[in-house]
């Protein structure tokens, strides 16, 4: 069954199907990487679909594809299991394909890359609630207008690994180790050569020193053998590196590259997204991303993330915060209330 319009051309196998013009349909998972390229070739397909032999309706959303001389730079189909067949056809859970990539150091132009999305980038908000979320960023402007990234950093190197210590730590301490951290080893090349054990005495003021100094030494090992000791520009690039999730790939993305990728959501933003009701109680990191990834404007999610981390700082605390005098809490959150002395 197809989505949408009908290709008026139809497919000359029985494993492809057309989807809206410009998506290719791939019903089952024998397709090899020759099938799939001349199909995407001869129809001009820029995006791939899987979907799964049996009627299961559970997708497999494909990436956009980078076409190349009529042909596809990556190719992964998932299955039960992990193992390339002889037509370079990687088949296996999306978890096991992510950490056989992550040790892969052989060409990766063979395979076509697929992610599996059960949802929906972002979530849908209604004109009101958008509308609402408008006048709160814009009180939040307004009061901080020179909030900025509290982590002290000259560029992206030094943000990035600043972020990886700030996990479970606060911006304070991290800021203290940072100097002479980067003082030793100024760039990714320079600490990529240092063990884990050399970086441990400058971060043992800070939470998890053990485990974020494997982190930072893995991720700039990784950054000089596969990105030229720069660091990467997009998301699916920098959640490879050690000890970087969305939180810190936004930051970086959003702070060092001016790209708003998606929405920082760190202890902060995720209490004050409850409280000001732009999320529920119970919503984890991820679902309360895409909330609010939907209801602001995509061009001031970075610097959102800092006045709403401003403002939870200065007035809407965790414990002991000045909500019920602040103008803003009064109006956008139930903290005023809930955080009223009693008489």
């Amino acid at each position: 069954m197809h989505c949408g319009k009908k290709r008026t051309t139809e497919p000359n196998t029985t494993w492809l199907g057309g989807f809206k013009g410009s998506w290719l349909t791939i019903r089952h998972l024998s397709a090899t990487v020759e099938q799939v390229r001349a199909e995407m070739t001869a129809h001009a397909y820029t995006r791939l679909r899987v979907r799964r032999a049996g009627g299961n309706r559970n997708k497999l959303w494909a990436c956009l594809l980078h076409q190349a001389g009529g042909g596809i730079r990556h190719c992964i189909l998932i299955e039960s299991a992990l193992s390339v067949n002889e037509n370079k056809v990687l088949v296996g859970k999306l978890h096991v394909i992510r950490t056989f990539l992550a040790s892969w150091d052989g060409p990766r132009t063979d395979y076509v890359a697929f992610v599996a999305k059960s949802k929906s980038e972002s979530l849908k908000a209604t004109p009101r609630a958008k509308e609402r979320a408008l006048r709160l960023a814009d009180a939040l402007r307004e009061r901080y207008p020179d909030a900025h990234c509290a982590l002290v950093h000259r560029n992206a190197f030094e943000l990035l690994i600043a972020t990886i210590l700030s996990a479970q730590a606060t911006d304070v301490s991290v800021n203290k180790v940072t100097p002479t951290l980067f003082r030793k080893y100024p760039d990714a090349r320079a600490m990529s050569k240092a063990t884990p054990e050399e970086l441990e005495p400058y971060l043992r003021s800070i939470g998890l020193f053990r485990n974020k100094a494997k982190s930072i030494s893995g991720a700039a090992r990784m950054l000089v053998e596969e990105f030229g000791g720069e660091v990467p520009r997009t998301m699916e690039e920098l959640i490879r590196l050690p000890g970087v999730a969305r939180k810190t790939a936004n930051v970086v993305l959003g702070n060092s590259f001016g790209l708003n990728e998606g929405f920082v959501v760190d202890t902060h933003i995720q209490r004050l997204a409850v409280r000001f009701g732009l999320a529920k109680e119970g919503d984890d990191v991820k679902t309360i991303e895409r909330k609010l990834m939907a209801l602001f404007p995509r061009e001031r999610w970075c610097e959102l993330s800092h006045e709403i981390i401003w403002h939870g700082r200065a007035v809407c605390k965790a414990r002991g915060g000045s909500c019920t005098d602040d103008v803003i809490c009064r109006e956008f959150g139930a903290c005023s209330k809930a955080n009223a002395k009693p008489r």
